[in-house]
């Protein structure tokens, strides 16, 4: 493979840490970027940022590559935060992960690693770029519990040609190990699991500093009305923790589950302000059939043929067995087998589909069938 110009971003964790070194193995001359997303009220008890350079830049030294800090705060601000903002207001629940990777980036930081004279950009994300017939197909990581595909989906054919994945061919034990092997200041820093602008804050109280909210009540599926809610922007369905009303009991619980079983969001009324909530785990109310999706993002830059497929409604899960019906350059449609529903398919995440290990792209829930 020819030697290459790759600008490399450095998040200051060892994925990413990994990647450039092994570029750098590989004979090309790699540049490490660090990107700072969020500036508002970024200080060290839950934003990490700080230390996350520092991290990002004795791993530059030890590798022995240039580093460049660039800050996309009001870009971050513009083209995810505040999109983040609308949906949350509008009672659905947004994957601010997925919009930082197409807005973010492979878009900004795209476009400035260009402006630096790369040739390609590389993330430590688990996943992969294949091609095959002048076309850029995004494979999954060969990692199954790592793969990353789902929050990749958006990427274009133009955005692809130009991204190197070098952890996807790897599964995360080894890139720990290459990492310890070769002297790398994180290789046990712990994986980030917050969300980039939120960090590992409380997120309900992260939330209430942008969110207009009117309490409300919390409603079983016959009505009764159980507790109050704080705000129904600060719930998502399927949730189970932080409801307030764990000592409520279902006379009546044999849908799904018993006496004792936990409660789950299952609704959002936004026109009477109320939460719907039933118990059990597999309740109807929380089992679905069919979704309908759009803003849909096409990998091929062309929707795929109707037909069966596979999906995910939401990142930590098995993929799906579906038919796909309608596909356009807007949305699509997508049906469950009678014996395998979709638990909690929610508005605002993504659906995204795959033909086994290639992600074919997907787009945001807007609506979905009751099983």
């Amino acid at each position: 493979m020819a030697t290459q110009r790759v600008v490399v971003g450095l998040s200051g964790g060892v994925d990413s840490a990994v990647s450039a070194w092994l570029l750098k193995q590989q004979g090309h001359e790699v540049v490490g970027i660090f990107m700072k997303n969020w500036e508002d009220d970024d200080d060290d008890e839950y934003c990490s940022s700080r230390q996350d350079f520092l991290d990002a830049a004795s791993v530059a030294d030890v590798i022995g590559i240039e580093i460049e800090h660039v800050n996309f705060a009001a870009e971050y601000k513009d083209r995810v935060f505040a999109e983040f903002l609308r949906e949350y207001q509008a009672g659905r629940t947004p994957n601010p992960d997925v919009l930082c990777n197409a807005e973010i980036k492979f878009k900004a930081f795209l476009d400035h690693a260009m402006r630096l004279g790369a040739e390609k950009i590389a993330t430590g994300h688990y996943a992969r770029v294949r091609e095959r017939g002048g076309r850029h197909e995004l494979l999954k990581g060969l990692d199954p519990l790592k793969d990353q595909s789902y929050f990749l989906h958006r990427l274009t054919q133009a955005q692809l040609a130009r991204t190197m994945f070098p952890v996807g061919e790897l599964p995360k034990t080894e890139v720990r190990r290459i990492a310890a092997e070769i002297g790398l200041p994180n290789a046990k820093k712990k994986d980030s699991t917050g969300i980039c602008f939120i960090g590992e804050r409380p997120f309900r109280d992260f939330l209430n500093r942008y969110l207009s909210h009117a309490p409300g009540p919390i409603r079983d599926e016959r009505g009764r009305r159980l507790g109050e809610h704080v705000g129904l922007s600060f719930y998502t369905l399927g949730q189970r923790q932080g409801l307030g009303i764990g000592g409520v009991k279902d006379r009546q619980a044999g849908r799904g589950g018993g006496e004792h079983a936990p409660w789950y969001v299952a609704r959002k009324d936004l026109a009477t302000n109320t939460l719907v909530v039933v118990q059990g785990h597999d309740h109807p109310l929380l089992r679905y059939r069919a979704l309908v999706a759009e803003d849909a993002s096409w990998v091929a830059g062309e929707p795929p043929a109707a037909g069966p497929l596979h999906a995910k409604t939401r990142y930590r899960q098995e993929d799906a067995p579906c038919g796909l019906s309608e596909p356009n350059a807007n949305g699509f449609a997508l049906q469950f087998p009678p014996e395998a529903p979709q638990w909690a398919v929610t508005p605002g995440q993504s659906a995204v589909l795959y033909d086994g290990e290639v992600c074919l792209g997907g787009g945001v829930i807007a609506s979905a069938t009751l099983a």
